[in-house]
């Protein structure tokens, strides 16, 4: 049996944590480069860990070099800057 009351518990705990990371990451001045050095961080860490013979090390890297990829794409707005330009993403605020 799934404990759903413990994912229930940890989400706004997750979202708190967003609520006084993001402003943190937006008050500080960005440096040239920034986002070529995070997607080489993303793609050395799916490189390194890729062949990896333990299941979780190869999940965990690509979870991590996902989400240093895209943060490169994205940059400090998310993707929410890049959805606008979609068709459905006149709704996205």
């Amino acid at each position: 049996m799934v404990n759903r009351s413990r994912a229930a518990a940890d989400a706004p705990q997750g979202r708190a944590l967003a609520a006084r990371v993001k402003p943190a990451d937006d008050s500080r001045d960005s440096f040239p480069g920034e986002h070529w050095l995070v997607l080489g961080a993303g793609l050395a860490v799916w490189t390194l860990t890729r062949k990896s013979p333990s299941f979780l090390v190869r999940t965990a890297g690509m979870l991590a070099g996902s989400a240093l990829v895209g943060r490169a794409a994205s940059g400090r707005d998310g993707l929410s800057r890049l959805v606008r330009w979609l068709p459905v993403g006149g709704r996205v605020r």
